[in-house]
């Protein structure tokens, strides 16, 4: 993997989290009913603000393969994991209460975990991992009725964590916890989800499947640039870094975008 230095006027961030669902009124309703997010509509999208600590954007699955030029998901895992962070255990049985009433598949029942820490994981109906955690394995107070995040993460299980590590550094990505192989992040934008790494493998275990899934995950992760030009280093950037250009930056009926997927195939969109 070559090293390019990073432009002054470049850094990737993750402003946008797109699932594929097969149907995304009642995703919708699954992550409106569970997280209680604020909810905005357009015509083919239902776009969700995680109380600012992130955003998702549901979209047909099938829709959002093409778009991608890619097969739909196949069963299994999808090699990532969406964390949900809240302030203690009991908001963490609260929110997976509502997402089991509402569909949604127990991987791991909530409990307490490794360095006094308290989790579950569950599957969304639309195929897509979450894992509930606080940091304390007591509660500190009342629980709110509608929990509200700390933090929303994103961890990508990848082949060669200090690799990947290397490949969004190049993209202007500041690290912020560096556990070697095990475990890194970076420092999240203001009002975005942080973005993890850990190896596939590791990453299924501790979400509770199998490590069984394969080609495409069903998700595309968006960086919204503040030029056009940045979408063009951006892209030259990924590619010297060991990424491919998926779809070339071009003018489309929104402004100016293209694509490029990192070292694990995993889809990213930078849009101006």
């Amino acid at each position: 993997m070559n090293s390019t230095a990073t432009p002054a006027s470049m850094g990737l961030t993750l402003d946008v989290i797109t699932l594929g669902t097969p149907e995304v009124e009642a995703a919708r309703r699954f992550y409106s009913t569970t997280l209680s997010p604020t909810v905005a509509d357009d015509d083919d999208s239902v776009h969700l603000d995680l109380h600012g600590t992130g955003r998702l954007t549901l979209s047909a699955a099938e829709r959002l393969a093409a778009g991608a030029g890619a097969k739909p998901a196949t069963p299994g895992f999808r090699g990532y994991v969406l964390t949900y962070v809240v302030n203690q255990p009991t908001e963490v049985k609260t929110l997976m209460d509502a997402a089991v009433r509402g569909g949604a598949e127990v991987l791991k029942p909530a409990k307490k975990a490794l360095f006094g820490s308290f989790s579950g994981v569950f599957r969304a109906p639309d195929g897509a991992i979450w894992k509930l955690a606080a940091a304390t394995g007591k509660d500190t107070g009342p629980a709110a009725e509608s929990p509200l995040p700390t933090e929303t993460t994103l961890i990508l299980g990848v082949s060669a964590p200090k690799a990947s590590k290397a490949f969004y550094e190049a993209l202007g990505m500041s690290v912020d916890r560096d556990y070697g192989s095990k475990y890194i992040d970076f420092h999240p934008a203001e009002g975005a989800a942080r973005l993890c790494l850990m190896e596939g493998g590791v990453l299924a275990k501790d979400a509770g499947t199998a490590k069984d899934g394969d080609g495409f995950p069903s998700m595309i992760l968006t960086h919204r640039a503040e030029s056009r030009e940045e979408v063009d280093l951006l892209l030259s950037a990924a590619a010297a870094a060991g990424g491919r250009t998926t779809v070339a930056a071009t003018r489309t009926t929104e402004g100016y975008s293209g694509c490029f997927t990192d070292l694990d195939g995993f889809w990213w969109q930078v849009t101006h």
